[in-house]
């Protein structure tokens, strides 16, 4: 425990590059590009579902970056070497977020919409995952839950992507509408979530 405020001080200086990131490019998109976003396509039970998730992820990791020991419910003892390993996967989401963004521009949405200008992104991450993304997420976040030795963190984690890949199915339905073959294409080079491996099959 003795390096707990070093390790809070180090998950607080990921958490906010991460999300300096996401919202700087979020809110360029929405402001560039000037369409209007909504959440219809979704689905209520799956836009609730999500958010839900989210919500009580992002008030865990505050609840232990404010308080630790608000946190001590769902608390589990990890090796200090472990808990590196988690801030090596929060800076590693860090540099995904980076890539993610910066080569996705302006097509970014918070949700399974695809915007009118979009044009299909195939460079940096997109090269090798069709939804970095996600990945990036699960990457992070469950990095953060080693950082706070906290199993309800991964649960939230976990439980988020698995609705991701359900949600995934519709998106890529969108895609295909809006790209035609040349998406399916691209999706037979590429994996979903992870890099496809030489071997073949779907990731």
């Amino acid at each position: 425990m003795e390096n707990d405020t070093l390790f809070r001080i180090l998950a607080t200086i990921v958490l906010v590059i991460g999300a300096g990131i996401s919202i700087y490019f979020r809110r360029k998109a929405d402001v560039e590009d000037g369409e209007k976003i909504t959440f219809s396509d979704e689905g209520l039970l799956m836009t609730i579902s999500l958010r839900l998730l989210g919500l009580a992820g992002w008030l865990s990791i505050f609840a232990w970056l404010v308080h630790p020991t608000w946190m001590n419910w769902s608390r589990i003892d990890l090796p200090e070497w472990l808990r590196w390993v988690g801030l090596g996967m929060g800076v590693i989401g860090d540099l995904l977020a980076w890539g993610v963004f910066s080569n996705l521009g302006n097509n970014v949405t918070p949700t399974v919409i695809t915007r009118k200008n979009a044009e299909l992104v195939t460079s940096g991450p997109y090269k090798y995952v069709r939804h970095p993304l996600y990945l990036m997420g699960l990457i992070a976040y469950n990095g953060f839950a080693l950082l706070a030795e906290n199993w309800f963190i991964a649960l939230a984690t976990t439980l988020g992507f698995i609705l991701l890949t359900i949600r995934a199915d519709k998106e890529e339905q969108r895609l295909i509408e809006k790209f035609g073959d040349a998406y399916k294409e691209y999706m037979k080079t590429t994996g979903r979530f992870f890099p496809r491996l030489s071997l073949g099959g779907k990731a």
